[in-house]
């Protein structure tokens, strides 16, 4: 395993979480090949390794060769080969399942967007069928920042109760609209069923298995000082946002998942708070050794899909309330995103 990750998961299971409640549980993870089910599957392996907590996992993924070999190898896993947007056939217990599969590529959004919303919406139905026939412990739906859509003037923060615009006849919107869609769900399976369902509302959030070929502005960026490149901004880059690193992230979603009492509950670290134009400075602020720069060519056919979004920041003082604290900085987050890569680069695996 990439070092980068081995310490991740270590400080992550650190964190105040209940973890307890995990021993000798089954979990189930969609999107188990993502940054985010990645990062859940690695740190239950972890708590394995560490703590002996005799945790049980299911990956789903659509894909299973781009599950980590370590993943694969190791007796606490059973694969699961399975597109969540179909029904699921599962014999034995479950007692967790994390639904963390959902196209996050603003590409696939423009390209795809039938299955970029059925991924979260027939994909939210179908897991939530699965946890209340197996009558679940606790099911956690992986949100997003998008379901804000864009705030009223002057409005700089989103709680988990204000809500922004969003264009339900954009196509771009299948992203958002999905997620909100498949939030009301859990919400309905709550009120119907009395289903322990939570929802992680993640800002923008990167580190060591996000793809630097999806399009995002991070992944971008990442990709061009990897490939000791200028970065080219495709925009003014005025546009604000936080940037959350996926290991503080994904200890925030087990303190929802295990410690939580509320259905929804955003993440974001309000102080990693940067224009787009200002992240690619910093990256190249921190990175001087390679000599790069930030240039502008913007195009004039628009954009590639991104969200159109330029305000909004996540308030997440309900999170903290849990005892969450981030522990990397944005700069240190991306530091060590990039010496993760750099790792991967030099072994021949991206």
């Amino acid at each position: 395993m990439n070092r980068i990750l081995d310490e991740d998961m270590l400080d992550i299971i650190k964190q105040p979480v209940n973890w307890e409640k995990l021993e000798n549980k089954t979990v189930m993870i969609t999107g188990a090949s993502g940054m985010v089910g990645s990062y859940f599957v690695r740190t239950l392996l972890k708590l394995n390794e560490v703590r002996n907590m005799n945790v049980r996992v299911i990956c789903v993924a659509r894909n299973i060769k781009k599950i980590g070999e370590d993943i694969l190898e190791n007796g606490a896993v059973k694969v699961l080969s399975h597109d969540v947007t179909k029904p699921f056939e599962y014999a034995d217990d479950i007692d967790y399942i994390i639904h963390a599969a959902s196209p996050a590529s603003p590409l696939i959004m423009k390209d795809s967007p039938v299955d970029t919303i059925a991924a979260n919406v027939l994909g939210t139905y179908y897991t939530l069928e699965l946890a209340r026939e197996k009558n679940v412990d606790g099911y956690m739906f992986i949100s997003s920042r998008e379901i804000y859509g864009q705030p009223d003037e002057n409005q700089e923060f989103f709680t988990e109760d204000t809500y922004g615009f969003v264009d339900p006849l954009d196509p771009r919107s299948c992203y958002p609209e999905g997620k909100k869609a498949a939030e009301t769900m859990c919400a309905s399976y709550r009120a119907q069923y009395g289903l322990n369902v939570k929802a992680a509302r993640l800002a923008h959030t990167y580190g060591p298995g996000m793809s630097i070929y999806d399009g995002r502005v991070q992944a971008d960026f990442l990709k061009n000082v990897l490939f000791n490149e200028d970065i080219v901004m495709k925009s003014e880059g005025l546009a604000v946002r936080t940037y959350t690193y996926i290991a503080d992230a994904a200890a925030g979603m087990f303190l929802i998942l295990l410690n939580g009492t509320d259905i929804a509950y955003n993440i974001g670290d309000e102080k990693a708070k940067i224009s787009i134009r200002g992240l690619a400075e910093l990256l190249v602020k921190i990175t001087p050794e390679r000599g790069l720069s930030v240039r502008l060519d913007i195009p004039q056919d628009g954009t590639k899909g991104c969200a159109p979004f330029t305000l909004g920041i996540l308030d997440s003082s309900k999170l903290r309330a849990l005892g969450w604290e981030p522990e990397n900085t944005i700069e240190q987050g991306f530091k060590r995103t990039i010496e993760y890569l750099e790792i991967e680069k030099e072994a021949g695996r991206l």
